[in-house]
C-alpha cells in the first residue's frame, strides 16, 4: 500500500523548480526523491534552466541548452546553482550554470537565449500515432505491476504525479522483448500551468529526461529496472523551437540511432497535439550491463 502526501503536486513541482535566490546570480533548490535515492536528472535540468532564466531579460527565451551530469545528486539535500553571465549581446544571451552539493560540482550546463525575431520556418512532420485519448495512464500500469516493484519505489510510483504520461507502445519492464529502438509517449501537466514562458520551458526541460535513455535498451531486450543494468544520464542537449504549453498534450517521439561501449544515444522530438515541433532533445546515457551474458 502506497502512502501519498496529499497536496497540489504540480504547484509543489513548480515551486521546486523556481528556486530561492540567495545571492546575486546564486540560487538554491530543494531536491525531490522519486524513489531512486539519487536526484532525478530532469530536476537538475529544470532547476539549472530556471536559475539561468532569472538572470536574463524577460524578452529573451531559451533556444538551446547543453548539459553534463558529472556526479549523482543526493535527493536528501538541496542544490546550489551559480550562474556565470558569459555574454549579453544584442540578440543572444549566454549563461553557464554549475550545480553544487557537498562542495562538489554534480552538474554543469550552458544555455543560450534569444530575442523573438522573424525568420524562415520549416519542421519535421509529426509521426502518425494514436492520440492520448483511450491510452492507459502510466500510474494505472504501475498499479498492475505493483507486486513486482520494490517497496520503497512502489510508494512513489503509485502516487499522483505532476506530469501525466501515457505510452503509445509500452514494454513490460520486468519481461522486456527485443524491439525497434523507437518510443512514443504523450505527456502533459495535470493542471493549468502559469502563463510565464520561462516556467513552460524549464518544466519542459524537467519532463524531457523521462523515458529517453530507456529507448536505447529496446533492441537488446533489457530495461533499467533489471538489477544487472546500470543506467544513468551522461549528457543532455535540448533545442527550443516554438512556444509550448505543458498543460496541453505533447507527443515525445524518441529513437536511438546508436549504442556502443556501454553508452546509448537517444534523440527525441516533442510535438504539440496540433503537430507543431516545439523542441528537439538529444541524450547519451550509460547503459552498462553487469550480468554474465547478454541477450544479443
Amino acid at each position: 500500500m502506497s502512502v501519498c502526501v496529499e497536496g497540489n503536486v504540480l504547484q509543489e513541482l513548480l515551486k521546486l523548480l523556481k528556486l530561492e535566490k540567495i545571492e546575486e546570480n546564486i540560487f538554491r533548490g530543494q531536491s525531490q526523491d522519486l524513489g531512486f535515492g539519487n536526484v532525478f536528472g530532469g530536476q537538475v535540468l529544470g532547476q539549472a534552466l530556471s536559475a539561468a532564466s532569472q538572470t536574463v531579460p524577460s524578452d529573451r527565451r531559451a533556444h538551446s541548452m547543453h548539459a553534463y551530469f558529472m556526479r549523482p545528486g543526493d535527493a536528501r539535500m538541496p542544490i546550489v546553482y551559480s550562474v556565470d553571465c558569459i555574454r549579453d549581446g544584442r540578440s543572444f544571451t549566454t549563461r553557464r550554470i554549475k550545480a553544487v552539493q557537498k562542495g562538489r560540482a554534480i552538474f554543469s550546463m550552458s544555455a543560450s537565449f534569444q530575442i523573438d525575431e522573424p525568420g524562415f520556418d520549416h519542421q519535421d512532420e509529426m509521426p502518425n500515432v494514436p492520440g492520448p485519448e483511450g491510452l492507459e495512464r502510466e500510474i494505472d500500469r504501475a498499479r498492475i505491476l505493483a507486486p513486482k516493484i520494490p517497496a520503497g519505489l512502489r510508494e512513489k510510483l503509485l502516487c499522483t504525479k505532476p506530469i501525466e504520461i501515457r505510452h503509445v507502445n509500452p514494454v513490460d519492464p520486468f519481461q522486456p522483448e527485443k524491439k525497434d529502438p523507437v518510443k512514443y509517449v504523450w505527456f502533459r501537466a495535470i493542471d493549468k500551468m502559469p502563463d510565464d514562458p520561462a516556467a513552460q520551458q524549464y518544466m519542459l526541460a524537467y519532463a524531457s529526461d523521462f523515458n529517453l535513455v530507456a529507448t536505447t535498451l529496446y533492441p537488446h531486450g533489457h530495461t533499467f529496472w533489471q538489477p544487472e543494468m546500470q543506467v544513468a544520464s551522461l549528457d543532455h542537449g535540448m533545442w527550443f523551437h516554438r512556444e509550448v504549453r505543458l498543460d496541453d498534450w505533447l507527443l515525445y517521439a524518441m529513437e536511438s540511432p546508436n549504442a556502443h561501449k556501454a553508452r546509448g544515444l537517444a534523440i527525441g522530438r516533442i510535438f504539440s497535439q496540433a503537430g507543431q515541433l516545439v523542441a528537439t532533445v538529444a541524450q547519451e546515457g550509460l547503459i552498462r550491463f553487469r550480468g554474465t551474458s547478454t541477450k544479443d
